[in-house]
């Protein structure tokens, strides 16, 4: 079955890094649409970024752009979410998702995602 594995999450403070990883098995990696999203305490689940299959075309949300970067490695089935200049409001629960469609040509923010990791707690102390 798909699993989906993320890791990378930590306490930083503001204006610092952190590189989220998302490892992916049980799909075809390199033919699935992926994303980026997060929920902090009492809030919805939010989108953050997304990445086309090829990793050619990437998507951001306005509150994370300029300062995140969603990248593919297709040869290791990874995902990743480079983050700087982080501020107290990224705190949250980041999750990894692949689209449900392979080659979806209508990827991104409003995409079915259908396989989801477990999550990766960030937190951003001030």
């Amino acid at each position: 079955q798909v699993q989906l594995v993320e890791s990378g999450g930590g306490l930083v403070q503001a204006g610092g890094s952190l590189r989220l990883s998302c490892a992916a098995s049980g799909l075809t990696f390199s033919s699935y649409p992926m994303g980026w999203f997060r929920q902090a305490p009492g809030k919805e689940r939010e989108f953050v970024a997304a990445i086309k299959w090829s990793g050619g075309s990437t998507y951001y949300a306005n509150s994370v752009k300029g300062r995140f970067t969603i990248s593919r490695d297709n040869a290791k089935n990874t995902m990743y979410l480079q983050m700087n200049s982080l501020k107290p409001e990224d705190t949250a629960v980041y999750y990894c998702a692949a689209d449900a469609v392979p080659w979806n040509l209508g990827w991104g923010s409003n995409s079915a995602y259908a396989y989801w990791g477990q999550g990766t707690q960030v937190t951003v102390s001030s």
